[in-house]
């Protein structure tokens, strides 16, 4: 990191989780971003206790690194609006903006890690894309699998609570999650992606 950015608070990072607000949401499939965060929040001591840029939020400090965390309040199709306008606040550039979300097209519990690529259907990270103006910013992706039975719809599916087998590899791929953040902030993407991709 060879330059502060402007912005007295000196935050360098946002570290976004991806959910729907509301007790009807908590703890289903869409909301692993989420859960991610309150995880990292809950380990490290942290409370998210102020509601700005559309947002809870609390900061963080990480290897000499400020960070936000977010959990946006806008409903994940409208997720971007607040990453946003944190990101312009605090004249974070794209590469500093980790997002962590969930993923149908992996298997329950696997962890992906991308240094940036299109939303592969993800409303929630089309609306960042759009309003960041790229899709050049690293991701965490929480498997959640998809739906065996050709009758289930996705919608359904992703709102719905993972049971048995699938919510014990799932609250294991949390701590996984929880533990590539400081390792993707401190060391980069790559060695991120070797570890626990």
């Amino acid at each position: 990191m060879f330059f502060k950015r402007s912005g007295g608070s000196g935050i360098q990072w946002l570290v976004v989780g991806l959910g729907n607000p509301g007790a009807k949401y908590e703890s289903t499939r869409h909301n692993m971003g989420f859960l991610v965060v309150d995880k990292l929040a809950q380990n490290e001591k942290l409370k998210f206790n102020k509601l700005r840029f559309k947002a809870w939020t609390a900061t963080w400090e990480v290897g000499g690194e400020k960070v936000l965390l977010m959990k946006p309040q806008t409903y994940m199709n409208l997720s971007g609006e607040a990453v946003g306008q944190a990101a312009r606040f605090y004249k974070i550039p794209a590469d500093h903006v980790l997002v962590i979300s969930d993923d149908i097209a992996l298997p329950a519990g696997k962890l992906r890690i991308r240094a940036g690529g299109s939303a592969g259907g993800h409303n929630g990270l089309k609306n960042i894309i759009q309003h960041l103006g790229t899709d050049r910013f690293p991701r965490i992706k929480v498997g959640v699998g998809s739906p065996q039975q050709a009758e289930h719809d996705i919608a359904d599916w992703v709102t719905g609570k993972p049971m048995g087998e699938d919510q014990k590899v799932i609250i294991e791929a949390l701590d996984k999650a929880v533990a590539a953040i400081p390792v993707l902030i401190e060391q980069g993407v790559d060695r991120a992606m070797n570890r626990f991709n």
